[in-house]
């Protein structure tokens, strides 16, 4: 009987179709090859000689047992063709006209791939023709990605983190750049969940830092990053920045995502309403730079189309991958009220919005999956501070009855224990360090819940920040944490954390895996499926 791979923590499977990493090896050879000058500035549109091209990579995302988006980035006004295979040979191929991609979108095209088959690897590749003249056509640019599986049988693994390039931790020659990219890679996820701060808009990339033990850190530069976003062009900036990196840009050729949104994509703390006391901004309205934000975000990653009839740009969604898992994707940024003491006795906007509320409590009672992850952009239980008084998560120190934000989760955890929804897993990232907790109603002052999991790791690529408190309205108890004693420590000195999930497709065993940069193992649980709470 073959042993756990001290490596992945995973039962050796036969060794995959050649033609994955034949496909790997040829696309990310060329990717690698790129030059950081080549990827940095946006495209100059029309003065360009020769063929497109699409030197940031390729992307898939939202990837279910049937569909999947495919997000490419050219160097000009072109048109965006994806074709599709069984096989890196791509005989039979068949071909997928996408969008022209043009300056209004800086250049970034989704296309929609439906009606694939389920539980099969895809290999695409992407051409960008000239749309004047469709012979014309740049080199193919190769990605390769899962569909979910359709039977219960079959495992799933997916990865989860988040915070890459913040406070001022950028992309370091001198480390490789962000190697924790190829690390995960190498796991050959099915997807990776990322949990937010997927820029720092608000934290400037100088050239170089000095190391608070001595010695200097080298950070890659671009003209967006060297001040705060405040323009569109800014923040598109900052989503280019970080796909310098030659290890993000291979894992995006090989892994799909599921990504969400913080709030360092705008700026620290923010919410709705926030007019700006800070000199560095000449923009004080949070919702303008918000909406700015929020329309890069869009063009930067192959996120799901909106809901018929949905008007306006919206983050949170569900995503179906199979019998075995649903991963609702939460907005805990756009539709909060104030950071504030939270001590309100009645609150219905909360941290989710009525809305979103009312929706993740019907999607859930729909679920027919094993296992529901609740993929949360801030922790249920942690006290996360904003200043001196105000709090910017959910908890807010006070161990009693729920007040203010906590009264919205008091009422989805109630629902999901009297509607009976079973395998309810909460996972984030926010608080750069890394942690395990389980809620348990006899230690709570409200205990109309069913006990649950929350699982916490980050970030990438960012400062490391010491441990939080535990707030016991919902009765935490940390089973798990691991933190620097000091804040901000640089990822040079360690602290940086992702998470691994493996569902089995025989038992339905769920393992939770936090692991450290290095491939260390941290701490290991096994939950069981069909529970209401464990």
């Amino acid at each position: 009987m073959a042993q756990d791979d001290p490596t992945t923590g995973r039962t050796p499977a036969p060794a995959p179709a050649p033609g994955r990493r034949a496909v790997l090896r040829g696309s990310l050879a060329a990717s690698a090859a790129l030059s950081l000058p080549a990827l940095s500035g946006a495209a100059p549109a029309q003065a360009l000689a020769g063929r497109p091209s699409a030197k940031w990579g390729v992307q898939a995302g939202d990837v279910t047992t049937s569909s999947g988006l495919v997000w490419a980035r050219a160097d000009r006004r072109a048109r965006m063709v994806v074709e599709t295979s069984a096989t890196e040979s791509f005989r039979n191929a068949k071909r997928w006209h996408g969008p022209v991609v043009g300056p209004e979108t800086d250049f970034t095209g989704r296309t929609a791939l439906r009606g694939l088959p389920a539980g099969e690897q895809i290999h695409y590749r992407v051409l960008l023709a000239d749309p004047d003249d469709p012979r014309r056509t740049g080199e193919p640019v190769y990605g390769t990605f899962r569909t979910a599986p359709d039977r219960r049988r079959e495992d799933v693994r997916f990865l989860w983190s988040g915070d890459l390039a913040g406070q001022g931790w950028g992309i370091n020659p001198d480390r490789g750049g962000y190697p924790i990219f190829e690390e995960m890679r190498r796991l050959d996820p099915d997807f990776f969940l990322n949990s937010g701060d997927t820029i720092y808009a608000d934290s400037p990339i100088v050239e170089k830092v000095e190391l608070p033990g001595g010695g200097v850190w080298r950070n890659v530069t671009t003209p967006e990053k060297a001040k705060v976003a405040e323009t569109l062009d800014e923040f598109r900036g900052n989503f280019r920045y970080n796909l310098l990196d030659e290890n993000l840009r291979r894992f995006n050729a090989q892994v799909p995502s599921v990504v969400q949104w913080d709030d360092h994509e705008v700026l620290n703390n923010w919410y709705p309403g926030e007019i700006l006391d800070d000199a560095r901004y000449t923009v004080k309205d949070v919702d303008t730079l918000a909406a700015r934000s929020l329309r890069a975000f869009s063009e930067y990653f192959p996120l799901s189309t909106l809901p018929p009839g949905d008007d306006e740009g919206r983050v949170y969604r569900v995503v179906h991958h199979g019998p075995l898992l649903d991963v609702f994707v939460l907005d805990m940024r756009s539709y909060r009220n104030a950071n504030s003491p939270g001590r309100q006795a009645d609150d219905t906007q909360g941290i989710l919005g009525a809305t979103q509320l009312k929706w993740l409590k019907r999607e859930l009672s729909r679920s027919r999956a094993v296992w529901k992850v609740i993929a949360s952009d801030m922790p249920v239980g942690l006290v996360v501070p904003d200043g001196k008084t105000d709090f910017e998560a959910v908890a807010q120190g006070d161990p009693g009855a729920p007040l203010g934000r906590e009264l919205q989760i008091a009422e989805l955890l109630r629902h999901i224990k009297r509607q009976r929804i079973t395998g309810t897993v909460w996972f984030t990232t926010d608080v750069h360090y890394t942690c395990a907790q389980h809620y348990e109603p006899s230690e709570a002052a409200f205990d109309d819940f069913a006990p649950f999991w929350e699982f916490i790791s980050g970030p990438l690529n960012a400062g490391g920040f010491p441990a939080l408190k535990l707030d016991g309205t919902f009765g935490p108890k940390q089973a798990f944490a691991k933190a620097p004693s000091t804040a901000n420590v640089p990822p040079s000195e360690g602290g940086q954390f992702y998470g691994q999930v493996d569902i089995d497709g025989s038992s339905g065993e769920m393992t939770v895996r936090l692991r450290e940069e290095g491939g260390e193992v941290l701490y290991t649980k096994v939950l069981q499926p069909g529970r209401v709470g464990q």
